[in-house]
């Protein structure tokens, strides 16, 4: 599965680079977290409850972050468990683009699932990480800057509507493979 996507956020780039950092900013907006805990500045641990089709479990991830160049960019590496569920790994790279007293967020995910969520259809597990991103991102973005999301550019919901040149998200989108745990699952 992969998914990618451009955000506009109403916030300076440390600040976005800050909360993507920041393990209890994140647990607020991940969909089902049940605890993000934050090991060192380049590991997290956490815990996600997720439902998808008939498959309902938790899902214990570890993060890592590879490449990092603050306050622009970094990659995600995730493996995540669900037990019997099954288990889910990827990477999310996340880049970080100033432009005035806004930044843009861009990301990239690529992200696999095995065991039983492998039998429940590609296609349930896309409608699944698509919701899930969504919320992440509006949450994240709402977080951070107080205002709507605003997608520059998603692979997510080709069908949104245009709004003066822009598309205008009311409910759309880990640190970055938090985003791919999220995308995942």
């Amino acid at each position: 599965m992969e998914q990618s996507g451009e955000y506009r956020i109403a916030a300076g780039r440390d600040v976005v680079w800050r909360s993507l950092n920041d393990a209890d900013v994140l647990a607020k907006c991940i969909d089902g977290c049940q605890s993000m805990t934050k090991l060192s500045d380049e590991r997290f641990d956490t815990t996600v409850k997720a439902r998808i089709g008939p498959v309902s479990a938790t899902f214990q991830a570890e993060l890592h972050l590879t490449d990092v160049k603050p306050p622009s960019s970094y990659n995600i590496n995730a493996n995540a468990k669900g037990g019997v569920a099954g288990f889910g790994k990827g990477v999310a790279e996340v880049t970080l683009i100033e432009d005035g007293a806004e930044t843009i967020l861009r990301y990239k995910v690529s992200a696999s699932v095995g065991g039983k969520l492998a039998q429940v259809g590609s296609r349930l597990i896309d409608a699944v990480a698509r919701k899930m991103a969504q919320n992440f991102f509006a949450a994240f973005v709402r977080e951070v800057s107080g205002s709507e999301p605003v997608v520059v550019q998603d692979d997510i919901q080709p069908g949104l509507k245009k709004s003066n040149g822009q598309w205008k998200v009311w409910v759309v989108v880990f640190a970055a493979l938090v985003l791919a745990l999220v995308l995942a699952f």
